[in-house]
């Protein structure tokens, strides 16, 4: 019986992924677990591996975007022929196809949809809703008559637009010494940071901390007994006990609705040449500080060497940014999530202590929630809490969990 290679789900608001190379030839025996294609997400590119061994049978080209789910090809037994409704699931499952000058995948009479008929990537929807664009205007050129994106830029470019004019004649009284295209990581946080922007109602607060004790502390217990705990692990470890008290910060608004997220897995922004990634410290709230700060240092070294599974970088529902080299920042939400906590760097201040002016570490927290979902006073409040536990460290460290 017949295979399905399906485009995978790896992350909570991946809607679709991008078949970058087929490692496979068609007609040729592949072996369960063997690598059958190389897959592009937003957040990584991910190898997709065989569920069961059989003969290989793509039915959309490398290049083409696929939808969550959506079929791209079969594993065939022998002698077998691929399911007679395979065209029709290359038009349900397939976005974007890929165009070569051999074959063009495009429909070759492009039509505008039928009236209260459009069809539409999601990708062209939000493209249309974020330019003002009206999907009934557009001609679809699409797989199965759907409107995407390539179509949503063609009926941009074919309007004057008076913001590219506008943007035309400053370039043109400046020498541009090099220009490149926006592409890969860079691209995909791009999109990222103005999607998550332009659906959340964005509201920070930030607040200075005193960490002398939590600095002392964990350097006590890092010297015990060969265990090695960062600052880091221990704001991580405060945030998820404050979310005990405050879940709201553990939240994502989604179709009208606010969805409590059962586990609390604390992304952590980890910094890259090629941009920002955020891998996940999963069910940080059941693990201990010990724990958390090894995982931690594990997560960032294999960020920064590329060997992050999927797992690691889908799933988050709260994330912690630190930016050890500036003061304070404002951070910007992580789409699928509800709050994100941006720490600045330690420093020595005089600090007025009962009747007395005396040096303490303090460090300055960025926090960002999206005010749909949580209110001023509840996010001061958890604030407030993760303040606590980090000035009195004991409830942090208490069993080391």
């Amino acid at each position: 019986m017949a295979e399905a290679i399906v485009m995978p789900k790896l992350g909570m608001v991946m809607e679709e992924g991008t078949i970058l190379r087929w490692t496979k030839q068609k007609g040729e025996l592949v072996n369960k677990g063997e690598v059958i294609a190389e897959i592009e997400t937003e957040k990584l590119n991910y190898e997709l591996e065989a569920v069961v061994s059989g003969i290989f049978h793509p039915i959309v080209e490398e290049g083409a975007s696929v939808l969550v789910n959506g079929i791209a090809g079969y594993l065939l037994e022998e002698g077998e022929s691929p399911p007679e409704i395979e065209q029709e699931t290359k038009n349900t499952s397939v976005i974007n196809q890929a165009q070569s000058p051999k074959k063009n995948q495009r429909s070759k009479d492009p039509t505008k949809p039928t009236a209260g008929i459009v069809k539409s990537t999601p990708g062209a929807r939000k493209l249309a809703a974020k330019m003002g664009v009206d999907l009934g205007d557009l001609v679809a050129t699409g797989p199965g008559g759907r409107i995407v994106e390539e179509d949503v830029r063609k009926y941009m470019e074919s309007k004057d637009s008076p913001a590219t004019s506008g943007a035309s004649k400053v370039l043109g009284t400046l020498d541009i010494k090099d220009s490149k295209n926006i592409t890969g990581m860079r691209k995909s946080i791009a999109d990222h940071m103005k999607s998550s922007l332009a659906n959340a109602a964005q509201l920070s607060f930030s607040l200075e901390v005193d960490v002398t004790d939590a600095q002392k502390a964990r350097r006590d217990y890092s010297s015990g007994d060969g265990v090695n705990i960062s600052l880091t692990s221990l704001i991580i470890k405060a945030c998820t006990k404050a979310i005990e008290q405050y879940p709201d910060l553990n939240t994502i608004i989604h179709e009208g609705k606010i969805h409590y997220f059962d586990q609390v897995n604390v992304g952590l922004a980890v910094a890259l040449k090629e941009g920002l990634i955020v891998p996940v410290i999963r069910n940080a709230d059941k693990k201990s500080v010990e724990i958390i700060s090894q995982e931690a240092q594990e997560l960032s070294d294999n960020g920064r060497k590329g060997k992050l599974d999927p797992d690691h970088l889908t799933n988050g529902t709260f994330t912690v940014s630190s930016l050890g080299m500036v003061d304070s920042f404002t951070p910007i939400l992580n789409n699928g999530q509800s709050a994100i906590l941006g720490v600045g760097r330690t420093q020595n201040k005089p600090v007025v202590v009962g009747n007395e002016i005396i040096i303490r570490e303090m460090i300055i927290l960025s926090l960002t929630v999206d005010h749909q979902v949580i209110d001023g006073a509840v996010a001061a409040g958890f604030f407030r809490r993760v303040q606590r536990y980090i000035e009195k460290p004991i409830a942090l460290l208490d069993n080391k969990k």
